[in-house]
Protein backbone atom coordinates (compact mmCIF):
# COMPACT_ATOMS: atom_id res chain seq x y z
CA UNK A 1 0.00 0.00 0.00
CA UNK A 2 1.37 3.33 -0.84
CA UNK A 3 1.64 5.88 1.50
CA UNK A 4 -0.91 8.12 -0.05
CA UNK A 5 -3.42 5.42 0.04
CA UNK A 6 -2.64 4.55 3.53
CA UNK A 7 -3.30 8.61 4.06
CA UNK A 8 -7.07 8.52 2.07
CA UNK A 9 -7.72 5.06 4.03
CA UNK A 10 -6.90 6.40 7.88
CA UNK A 11 -9.39 9.21 6.44
CA UNK A 12 -11.92 7.27 5.53
CA UNK A 13 -12.17 5.76 8.93
CA UNK A 14 -11.99 8.86 10.59
CA UNK A 15 -14.47 10.38 8.43
CA UNK A 16 -17.10 7.29 8.94
CA UNK A 17 -16.53 7.13 12.91
CA UNK A 18 -16.12 10.68 13.71
CA UNK A 19 -16.75 13.55 10.89
CA UNK A 20 -19.10 11.80 8.77
CA UNK A 21 -20.85 14.08 6.08
CA UNK A 22 -25.04 14.00 5.38
CA UNK A 23 -26.29 14.20 1.69
CA UNK A 24 -26.60 17.87 1.86
CA UNK A 25 -22.76 17.84 2.25
CA UNK A 26 -22.16 15.39 -0.15
CA UNK A 27 -24.84 17.06 -2.89
CA UNK A 28 -22.38 20.50 -2.33
CA UNK A 29 -19.30 18.54 -3.19
CA UNK A 30 -21.16 17.26 -6.12
CA UNK A 31 -22.29 19.99 -7.43
CA UNK A 32 -19.11 21.94 -7.12
CA UNK A 33 -17.80 18.93 -8.90
CA UNK A 34 -20.37 19.47 -11.68
CA UNK A 35 -19.92 22.68 -12.06
CA UNK A 36 -16.34 22.64 -12.81
CA UNK A 37 -15.12 24.29 -9.76
CA UNK A 38 -11.76 22.60 -8.31
CA UNK A 39 -11.54 20.32 -6.09
CA UNK A 40 -9.95 21.88 -3.20
CA UNK A 41 -12.27 21.92 -0.43
CA UNK A 42 -11.79 20.66 2.75
CA UNK A 43 -12.08 17.60 3.99
CA UNK A 44 -15.43 15.89 5.80
CA UNK A 45 -12.91 16.14 8.85
CA UNK A 46 -11.25 19.55 8.21
CA UNK A 47 -14.95 20.49 8.24
CA UNK A 48 -15.68 18.69 11.44
CA UNK A 49 -12.71 20.39 13.10
CA UNK A 50 -13.90 23.52 11.73
CA UNK A 51 -17.34 23.78 13.10
CA UNK A 52 -15.93 22.12 16.52
CA UNK A 53 -13.47 25.27 16.93
CA UNK A 54 -16.79 27.65 16.32
CA UNK A 55 -18.62 25.52 18.53
CA UNK A 56 -15.96 25.36 21.32
CA UNK A 57 -15.40 29.52 20.79
CA UNK A 58 -19.17 29.48 20.86
CA UNK A 59 -19.09 31.68 18.20
CA UNK A 60 -21.91 33.91 16.69
CA UNK A 61 -20.19 35.40 13.83
CA UNK A 62 -17.90 34.21 11.15
CA UNK A 63 -15.78 35.64 8.62
CA UNK A 64 -14.84 32.99 5.73
CA UNK A 65 -12.37 34.36 2.72
CA UNK A 66 -12.94 32.07 0.47
CA UNK A 67 -16.52 30.19 -0.13
CA UNK A 68 -15.20 27.62 -3.41
CA UNK A 69 -18.73 25.79 -3.65
CA UNK A 70 -19.36 26.65 0.29
CA UNK A 71 -18.92 22.99 1.49
CA UNK A 72 -16.82 24.29 4.31
CA UNK A 73 -19.16 27.94 4.86
CA UNK A 74 -21.90 25.06 5.80
CA UNK A 75 -19.95 23.29 8.35
CA UNK A 76 -18.91 26.34 10.55
CA UNK A 77 -22.74 27.77 9.76
CA UNK A 78 -24.19 24.80 11.77
CA UNK A 79 -22.85 25.82 14.73
CA UNK A 80 -24.39 29.11 15.00
CA UNK A 81 -27.39 29.85 16.81
CA UNK A 82 -30.42 30.60 14.94
CA UNK A 83 -29.00 34.72 15.04
CA UNK A 84 -25.71 34.10 14.42
CA UNK A 85 -24.19 35.76 11.71
CA UNK A 86 -21.54 34.34 8.70
CA UNK A 87 -20.01 36.54 6.15
CA UNK A 88 -18.03 34.41 3.52
CA UNK A 89 -16.16 36.55 0.54
CA UNK A 90 -15.45 34.41 -3.39
CA UNK A 91 -13.68 36.47 -5.40
CA UNK A 92 -15.53 34.13 -8.55
CA UNK A 93 -19.36 35.30 -9.25
CA UNK A 94 -19.33 31.52 -10.70
CA UNK A 95 -18.18 29.41 -7.41
CA UNK A 96 -20.74 31.97 -5.57
CA UNK A 97 -23.39 30.74 -7.75
CA UNK A 98 -22.79 27.06 -6.67
CA UNK A 99 -22.20 28.10 -2.84
CA UNK A 100 -25.20 30.02 -2.85
CA UNK A 101 -27.51 27.07 -3.63
CA UNK A 102 -25.25 24.83 -1.42
CA UNK A 103 -25.96 27.22 1.48
CA UNK A 104 -29.73 27.37 0.58
CA UNK A 105 -30.46 23.81 -0.02
CA UNK A 106 -28.49 23.69 3.30
CA UNK A 107 -31.44 25.97 4.92
CA UNK A 108 -28.85 28.46 6.27
CA UNK A 109 -29.52 30.89 3.60
CA UNK A 110 -30.81 33.40 6.36
CA UNK A 111 -27.30 33.53 8.10
CA UNK A 112 -24.92 33.05 5.68
CA UNK A 113 -24.40 35.83 3.47
CA UNK A 114 -22.22 35.41 0.51
CA UNK A 115 -20.20 38.72 -1.03
CA UNK A 116 -18.96 38.35 -4.36
CA UNK A 117 -15.43 40.49 -5.73
CA UNK A 118 -11.88 40.34 -4.59
CA UNK A 119 -11.71 40.08 -0.96
CA UNK A 120 -9.49 42.83 -0.35
CA UNK A 121 -11.96 44.63 -1.79
CA UNK A 122 -14.23 43.67 0.22
CA UNK A 123 -12.55 43.89 3.44
CA UNK A 124 -12.23 47.47 3.66
CA UNK A 125 -15.96 47.88 2.98
CA UNK A 126 -17.21 45.10 5.46
CA UNK A 127 -14.90 47.40 8.00
CA UNK A 128 -16.69 50.64 6.86
CA UNK A 129 -19.95 48.94 8.04
CA UNK A 130 -18.30 48.26 11.94
CA UNK A 131 -19.41 44.83 12.19
CA UNK A 132 -19.35 43.02 15.87
CA UNK A 133 -16.18 41.69 16.09
CA UNK A 134 -16.31 38.45 14.53
CA UNK A 135 -15.23 35.49 16.81
CA UNK A 136 -14.20 33.01 14.18
CA UNK A 137 -12.06 34.30 10.71
CA UNK A 138 -11.35 31.19 8.64
CA UNK A 139 -9.05 32.23 5.66
CA UNK A 140 -8.87 29.69 2.64
CA UNK A 141 -8.61 32.12 -0.37
CA UNK A 142 -5.97 33.15 -2.83
CA UNK A 143 -2.16 31.82 -0.90
CA UNK A 144 -0.31 35.01 -2.02
CA UNK A 145 -2.63 37.76 -0.25
CA UNK A 146 -2.89 35.52 3.12
CA UNK A 147 -0.58 37.95 5.19
CA UNK A 148 -3.11 40.54 4.32
CA UNK A 149 -6.04 38.46 5.14
CA UNK A 150 -4.91 38.17 8.64
CA UNK A 151 -4.06 41.38 9.25
CA UNK A 152 -7.80 42.41 7.81
CA UNK A 153 -8.91 39.94 10.29
CA UNK A 154 -6.92 41.28 13.15
CA UNK A 155 -9.06 44.63 12.29
CA UNK A 156 -12.25 42.78 12.35
CA UNK A 157 -11.70 40.31 15.47
CA UNK A 158 -11.25 41.25 19.24
CA UNK A 159 -9.75 39.30 22.35
CA UNK A 160 -9.96 35.62 22.10
CA UNK A 161 -11.08 35.40 18.91
CA UNK A 162 -9.39 32.49 16.43
CA UNK A 163 -7.65 32.81 12.99
CA UNK A 164 -7.34 29.68 11.03
CA UNK A 165 -5.41 29.71 7.77
CA UNK A 166 -5.36 27.16 5.52
CA UNK A 167 -2.85 24.70 3.54
CA UNK A 168 0.58 26.39 5.60
CA UNK A 169 2.39 23.50 4.64
CA UNK A 170 1.71 22.87 0.80
CA UNK A 171 3.77 19.33 1.01
CA UNK A 172 6.76 21.28 2.84
CA UNK A 173 7.02 23.59 0.21
CA UNK A 174 6.24 26.38 3.21
CA UNK A 175 10.42 25.90 4.02
CA UNK A 176 11.52 27.60 0.57
CA UNK A 177 12.87 30.66 1.63
CA UNK A 178 14.39 31.83 -1.81
CA UNK A 179 11.65 30.26 -4.38
CA UNK A 180 9.57 32.39 -6.79
CA UNK A 181 6.58 30.85 -5.96
CA UNK A 182 3.51 33.71 -4.76
CA UNK A 183 1.57 31.21 -2.77
CA UNK A 184 4.84 29.93 -0.66
CA UNK A 185 5.72 33.73 -0.19
CA UNK A 186 2.61 34.53 0.98
CA UNK A 187 2.08 31.74 3.55
CA UNK A 188 5.57 32.45 4.59
CA UNK A 189 4.40 36.33 5.43
CA UNK A 190 1.65 35.04 7.25
CA UNK A 191 3.39 32.79 9.24
CA UNK A 192 6.40 34.94 10.26
CA UNK A 193 3.52 37.91 10.69
CA UNK A 194 1.79 35.50 13.09
CA UNK A 195 4.98 34.60 15.06
CA UNK A 196 6.12 37.93 15.22
CA UNK A 197 2.48 40.23 16.08
CA UNK A 198 2.16 41.02 19.51
CA UNK A 199 -1.73 40.50 19.50
CA UNK A 200 -1.49 37.22 18.53
CA UNK A 201 -0.37 33.32 19.27
CA UNK A 202 -0.18 31.34 17.41
CA UNK A 203 0.54 27.37 15.78
CA UNK A 204 0.77 25.40 13.07
CA UNK A 205 -0.15 21.82 12.55
CA UNK A 206 1.06 19.35 9.81
CA UNK A 207 -1.89 16.92 8.27
CA UNK A 208 -2.04 14.25 5.99
CA UNK A 209 -4.86 12.53 4.45
CA UNK A 210 -7.39 13.09 1.46
CA UNK A 211 -5.66 15.82 0.32
CA UNK A 212 -2.06 14.77 0.83
CA UNK A 213 0.45 16.70 3.07
CA UNK A 214 -0.30 19.99 4.31
CA UNK A 215 -1.60 21.73 7.34
CA UNK A 216 -3.07 24.78 8.91
CA UNK A 217 -1.77 27.58 11.52
CA UNK A 218 -4.34 28.98 14.27
CA UNK A 219 -4.21 32.47 16.05
CA UNK A 220 -5.79 33.42 18.78
CA UNK A 221 -6.36 37.26 19.13
CA UNK A 222 -5.02 38.69 22.56
CA UNK A 223 -6.34 41.87 22.56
Amino acid sequence: MSESQLWDDVDAYFRAHLSSDDEVLRAALRDSEAAGLPPIAVTAAQGKLLRLLAEIQGARTVLEIGTLGGYSTIWMARALPADGRLVSLEYSARHAEVAVRNIARAGLEQIVEVRVGPALESLPKLADENPAPFDLVFIDADKAGTARYVEWALRLTSTGSLIVVDNVVRGGRVLDADGADPDVRGIRDAVELIGRHPRLSGTAVQTVGGKGYDGFALARVLA
